[in-house]
C-alpha cells in the first residue's frame, strides 16, 4: 500500500488553492462540499471559483503566490500549469508539514486526492496512488451504478440510531452483529426504497425486543477455491467479512486471506505431509468451543469443503453438539485448475467420465480400485499425489492402463504462478524430478491432457513445461 488512505474533517477549516481556472475550480467544488473555508490565490479566477469562495466565506488574493498565504490553512492545493511555482508551493508547505497536493504530479505531493463515490454520509474513495487515475475514475463509474444514491438514507438511518444502540450494547461484537442483521435485512430494504419511518419502527423493535439471537455462535464452513479470489462465491465474501474469528489451512492462498475481515482473529490449523499444526480432532473440537463461547466462526478450507477437504467430519461434531453451522461450497482443486491448465475433465472424443482421487488415505497407501481406475475413457485427477507419484503412474500401468497415457500436474493452479508439466505414464517423474516442483498440485491423467497445448489460455507462453 503506496498511500495511507485517511478521511479528513476540513468543516470550517481554512485551505489554500493556488490557481483559478478550471482545475482548481474542480478542486475548489470538492472543498466546499466538505465545508472547508477557502482561500485563493491567483491572478484570475473563473467565476465558478469566485462563488465558491463566497458561499465558503472565505477570501480571493489576484496577486501572485507569498510563502505567507499558508498561514492559518491546514490543506494546500497547489493548481497551475507553473511548474516552478507548483514545485515552490510543495517544498513551503511540506516545511511546515501542513499536507499539499500538486495536481498531476504525485512526486510534489505529501497526500493525493481519490476519485469519489459521494453517498453521504456514505463516502467511497478509489486511487490508483497517482499511477492511473483514468483508471481510478472507471473504477468510480462502476461502483456509481452499484450503490444506489438511496444508501446515504441508510447511512443516515444508522447515523440517526447510533447512539441508542451503542447504549442498548456494552459489547462491540454485539453492537456490529446488530448493524449487520439491520443493513442486509428487510429495515434496509425500507430505508433503500424511501420508507424511512417504517424502517425505523422496525430497528427499534428489533433492538429492543428481537435481539437475544445476537449471542449465539455459528460455524461457517466455507470452500476457499483453488487459490484465485476471484472464484469465490458472492455468500462467501460475505460471510467472510461478518466472522469473528477464522481457522485456515495451509492451501487457502494469501490473496484469499486478504478478504477476510481484517480485525478477525486468525487461528492457523494448515496441515503437511507428517506435519499437522493442529490435530484433526483438535480442530473439531476447537469449533465447537469457539461457537459455544458466542463466536462467529470462519472454517475456511482450499477447494471444496467436502472434497477430500474433511468438512464432512467437522460438521459431524458441530451437530452432535447442536451448533448452527453452514456450508458454502468452494470451487474444487480439479475444476479450477484443469480450467486454469486449458484441459477439459470430459469430451465426448477423449473421455466420457471424471474420478476425484485421493493420493493417500489415511493411513498413507494409495489402496484403491487399480482396476476400475486403468479404464481408458475416463479422466483421474489426484489429489496431493505429488509423494506418491512415481507409484500412481507404474500402478496404473501394472493394471492396464498404456504407459503413453497423456498426463499433467499443475502447480499452484489459478495463481499467478502457476505451471504445467505435461508427460506421460512413463515420463512425468523425470520432468517433475527436473523442475523442482513443490505443492500444491494437482494430477491429471487421461487423454484429455492432449488439448492443453491448444487450450491453454492462461499465461500460455510462458507456463507449461514438458
Amino acid at each position: 500500500m503506496d498511500y495511507f488512505p485517511i478521511f479528513l474533517d476540513l468543516k470550517q477549516q481554512r485551505c489554500l488553492l493556488i490557481g483559478g481556472g478550471e482545475v482548481a475550480s474542480r478542486k475548489g467544488r470538492m472543498l466546499s462540499k466538505a465545508g472547508a473555508v477557502l482561500r485563493v490565490v491567483a491572478h484570475d479566477v473563473s467565476p465558478e471559483l469566485v462563488e465558491l469562495v463566497n458561499a465558503s466565506g472565505g477570501e480571493i488574493a489576484l496577486r501572485d503566490y507569498r510563502n505567507e498565504d499558508i498561514d492559518g490553512c491546514v490543506l494546500v492545493i497547489a493548481a497551475t500549469d507553473d511548474e516552478a511555482l507548483n514545485a515552490r508551493v510543495s517544498a513551503d508547505a511540506r516545511a511546515r508539514f501542513i499536507p499539499v497536493n500538486v495536481v498531476d504530479d504525485p512526486a510534489k505531493c505529501s497526500y493525493i486526492t481519490p476519485a469519489i463515490v459521494d453517498r453521504s454520509p456514505l463516502v467511497i474513495a478509489i486511487s490508483s496512488g497517482g499511477e492511473a487515475p483514468v483508471l481510478a475514475r472507471l473504477v468510480r463509474a462502476k461502483l456509481e451504478t452499484l450503490i444506489p444514491a438511496a444508501y446515504g438514507r441508510l447511512a443516515g438511518l444508522a447515523s440517526h440510531w447510533r447512539e441508542r444502540v451503542k447504549q442498548r450494547f456494552e459489547s462491540g461484537d454485539q453492537r456490529r452483529r446488530f448493524w449487520e442483521k439491520i443493513l442486509q435485512g428487510p429495515a434496509a430494504e425500507m430505508a433503500l426504497s424511501g420508507r424511512l419511518d417504517a424502517a425505523g419502527a422496525l430497528l427499534e423493535k428489533t433492538l429492543y425486543e428481537d435481539a437475544g439471537d445476537l449471542n449465539s455462535g455459528e460455524v461457517y464452513l466455507v470452500g476457499g477455491g483453488p487459490g484465485d479470489p476471484e472464484l469465490l462465491t458472492l455468500k462467501a465474501l460475505r460471510l467472510m467479512q461478518q466472522a469473528d474469528v477464522v481457522l485456515y489451512d495451509r492451501l487457502v492462498s494469501d490473496a484469499v486471506m486478504e478478504l477476510v475481515r481484517r480485525d478477525a482473529e486468525r487461528i492457523y490449523v494448515g496441515k503437511r505431509r507428517h506435519e499437522h499444526s493442529m490435530p484433526q480432532e483438535n480442530i473439531n473440537q476447537l469449533l465447537v468451543t469457539l461457537a459455544q463461547q458466542g463466536k462467529r466462526v470462519l472454517r475456511l478450507k482450499g477447494g471444496d469443503p467436502f472434497i477430500f477437504g474433511r468438512g464432512g467430519e467437522e460438521i459431524e461434531l458441530l451437530s452432535e453438539n447442536h451448533i448452527p453451522f453452514q456450508v458454502v461450497p468452494g470451487i474444487t482443486a480439479a475444476s479450477g485448475c484443469s480450467a486454469y491448465a486449458g484441459i477439459p475433465l470430459t469430451h465426448r472424443d477423449y473421455a466420457q467420465s471424471v474420478r476425484f482421487v485421493t493420493g493417500h488415505l489415511k493411513s498413507d497407501n494409495p489402496n484403491l480400485h487399480w482396476p476400475e481406475l486403468a479404464e481408458k475413457s475416463q479422466t483421474l485427477v489426484f489429489y496431493m499425489g505429488l509423494p506418491g507419484l512415481a507409484d500412481i503412474c507404474q500402478t496404473l500401468i501394472r493394471h492396464g492402463r498404456e504407459p503413453s497415457t497423456p498426463v499433467a500436474l499443475v502447480e499452484k493452479g489459478t495463481l499467478p504462478e502457476q505451471r504445467v508439466l505435461v508427460g506421460d505414464l512413463t515420463t512425468i517423474v523425470d520432468i517433475v524430478a527436473r523442475q523442482e516442483v513443490r505443492a500444491p498440485t494437482l494430477f491429471i491423467v487421461g487423454d484429455v491432457v492432449r488439448l492443453h497445448s491448444k487450450l491453454n489460455w492462461f499465461a500460455p507462453e510462458s507456463q507449461s513445461v514438458s
